[in-house]
């Protein structure tokens, strides 16, 4: 397959780069951060110049960064910049000239969370922006099935084969652990790391229950948490938080995890092929992260405002999303004709949601309720272009 240009990030990256002085371009090893930083630098009206941190020529350059920036003009980009974070105060004083010669893009395998000691000191300079892997709009919606099996990484999507894609993620996989979780100051030993991760796969879509993983993984809840913490700091994995403003009612507090890429949530299960995957015992809690993930990208919903909902009497609903006064709630159901469950009828009116979207793999939507309707996942692009 075609290499696919990715249009709407590009124009997205201009329109923050007009409108701030610095802009972090975040997002997991190999996404294609990189990719996208150079189409810009090609389609920048002026100069423009990258310094790749994980070049020693280039990390050199920077060892007196006040000295290799001043001089510079148009466009600057830093590629790994969580490798020097003693940069971002050189760069607060570079954004605060008038008028500023240069513009910064900064390009991180970090989220903020884990740039926040460095970041801080650009409160009101610094725009962010986060690149996943391929979504259903860049890949084409007919193309739903092939992207959750491999997932959204550019080189495992891309290529011929099931088998070419399944070496690149356990390549890829084997590469994180080894060498990128050490470069983030990590000090837990890969093979410690790559056995949770593995055991994570299988906890996939359930609420994080740190004392059962820590006794299941022979080590204390705490170190489990350090664990999945680091996990979800470098985009690997997704803790939704539950949603707990309900006054009066008995609720989940603790998040749900989910392996944020289905293809890397695949491969560390094993899952090779459209039929492995079907006739897996995981396979409706994957389909479940794959279709939330879509709707958080096409929603552009930030982490923080995105949570599940449930009770400690059995009501349920996997994603609430909230938008102003808004409130869209949805459920993701890997059967043929989704039905109308209790749980729905419940989180319409405890969430006084504007209407439950049932998202399954089908081809034709319908009511179930006036508030609450099926829509294909294929169709999901279109059916949400108006949230």
């Amino acid at each position: 397959m075609n290499e696919i240009i990715r249009t709407s990030h590009q124009q997205h990256l201009n329109r923050l780069l007009r409108e701030n002085p610095v802009v972090a371009l975040l997002g997991a090893r190999q996404v294609g951060k990189t990719t996208l930083a150079k189409a810009l630098m090609r389609g920048w009206d002026g100069e423009a110049i990258r310094f790749d941190l994980e070049d020693p020529r280039d990390l050199g350059q920077l060892d007196e960064p006040m000295l290799a920036l001043e001089p510079l003009r148009g466009l600057v980009v830093i590629d790994e910049v969580q490798r020097r974070p003693e940069l971002f105060p050189v760069l607060r004083v570079l954004a605060d000239r008038s008028p500023s010669p240069a513009k910064f893009l900064v390009l991180g395998s970090a989220s903020p969370d884990l740039l926040r000691q460095g970041s801080e000191s650009l409160a009101g300079r610094i725009a962010f922006h986060e690149l996943s892997g391929f979504d259903l709009e860049e890949t084409g919606p007919e193309n739903w099935r092939r992207l959750w099996l491999r997932g959204g990484f550019p080189r495992a999507y891309l290529p011929a084969t099931h088998r070419q894609s399944l070496e690149w993620r356990k390549n890829f996989t084997r590469t994180f652990l080894e060498r990128d979780l050490p470069a983030f100051g990590s000090r837990i030993p890969s093979r410690t790391m790559s056995d949770f991760w593995s055991m994570l796969a299988h906890y996939h879509g359930q609420t994080w229950n740190g004392s059962e993983i820590g006794r299941a993984f022979g080590v204390s809840h705490t170190a489990v948490r350090r664990y999945v913490d680091l996990l979800t700091s470098t985009f690997m994995v997704r803790q939704l938080r539950p949603w707990t403003s309900n006054p009066g009612k008995r609720i989940v507090k603790s998040p749900k995890v989910y392996i944020t890429d289905s293809g890397l949530l695949h491969s560390l299960l094993r899952v090779e092929t459209p039929r492995d995957l079907a006739a897996h015992p995981k396979v409706g809690a994957s389909f479940e992260g794959f279709a939330l993930e879509q709707v958080l990208r096409r929603l552009e919903i930030p982490s923080g405002y995105a949570w599940y909902w449930a009770t400690q009497g059995g009501a349920e609903l996997d994603l609430l999303v909230i938008r102003g006064t808004r409130r869209l709630g949805f459920e993701f159901k890997r059967t043929d004709a989704p039905k109308r469950t209790r749980s729905m009828l419940a989180a319409l009116e405890s969430l006084q949601l504007e209407r439950i979207d049932v998202i399954y793999p089908g081809d034709r939507p319908y009511r179930m309720h006036e508030r609450i309707r099926a829509v294909p996942l294929e169709s999901l692009m279109g059916e949400l272009a108006a949230f």
